[in-house]
């Protein structure tokens, strides 16, 4: 009786159908990755004649540029999949009823989730970073990849990628606002003349202001910044630019070593002697 049934079916019929919704799934998706690939140009270059006419800052651009892309790769997933679940002949309307009540769903259950978003804006909204920003937040140093609506990527200066959700940010310390400072100290023995290893100092550091175009103010130095058991410590202070400090400290520590030797003014450091009583 089933290989009667079999043989009755209509089998051109149930073919031609599957070939109809094959062929309709390959012309979605084609018809996807086409719209994604135009949205994200048109996007992309509305950011950058943006940037260019209101003088936008460049972080700035980049964090609302990502926003809005993922924005609207979450709509164009949903159209896609409304369009798909159409094919098959289910009715749409009780799916788009029930996205509402899976909104009042998540508002209700998913505090986690709503407490993200809702910190996200406001930190979007407040401008508190932007991408490319050198931040420390949640207990993570790292300059800013992406911000969304639910959480932030950050990557360590070791190469992790974290992704903190937005609810964990409880303060945001922004290394990126403003020039940074560059600190060097530096030791001279106690012996040494203290006045003549700062004028020493102070020359060595007007030759690099000179030659390093990312520092903005100083190298001075500020004087005698501590008395140690052994040495006595002299700091300099100069003000850079953003992601430049440590460039220049390294620059000046290396300088100034030079300068001290060149002199000859002792660089303090431990000694072991050795008694043999007889």
């Amino acid at each position: 009786m089933t290989i009667g049934w079999l043989e009755t079916y209509d089998w051109s019929q149930f073919f031609m159908s599957v070939s109809i919704i094959v062929l309709q799934l390959i012309g979605i998706i084609f018809f996807y990755m086409l719209v994604k690939k135009i949205g994200t140009r048109v996007i992309s270059s509305s950011f950058s004649k943006v940037q260019e006419q209101r003088g936008m800052h460049p972080g700035r651009t980049k964090t609302l540029e990502k926003l809005t892309l993922n924005v609207f790769t979450y709509f164009l997933i949903f159209f896609l999949l409304t369009i798909v679940i159409g094919i098959f002949d289910y009715d749409i309307a009780p799916l788009i009823a029930g996205a509402g009540i899976i909104g009042l769903a998540i508002g209700f259950g998913a505090q986690g989730l709503v407490s993200d978003v809702v910190t996200g804006f406001f930190i979007l909204l407040e401008k508190q970073i932007e991408v490319d920003d050198y931040v420390t937040m949640a207990g993570v140093d790292g300059v800013v990849e992406e911000v969304g609506l639910r959480t932030t990527s950050v990557r360590g200066f070791d190469g992790t990628l974290h992704f903190i959700p937005n609810r964990e940010i409880k303060s945001v310390s922004n290394h990126s606002r403003g020039n940074m400072r560059a600190l060097v100290d530096i030791s001279i023995a106690y012996d040494e003349n203290i006045d003549e290893a700062i004028a020493v100092l102070q020359t060595v550091c007007d030759e690099v202001a000179k030659e390093e175009t990312a520092i903005k103010e100083g190298p001075n130095v500020v004087g005698v910044q501590s008395l140690g058991d052994s040495d006595v410590v002299i700091r300099i202070i100069a003000k850079t630019e953003n992601m430049s400090q440590w460039a220049v400290e390294r620059k000046l520590r290396k300088a100034l070593k030079e300068a001290l030797d060149r002199h000859g003014i002792e660089i303090p450091f431990p000694h072991q002697v050795y008694m043999e009583k007889k």
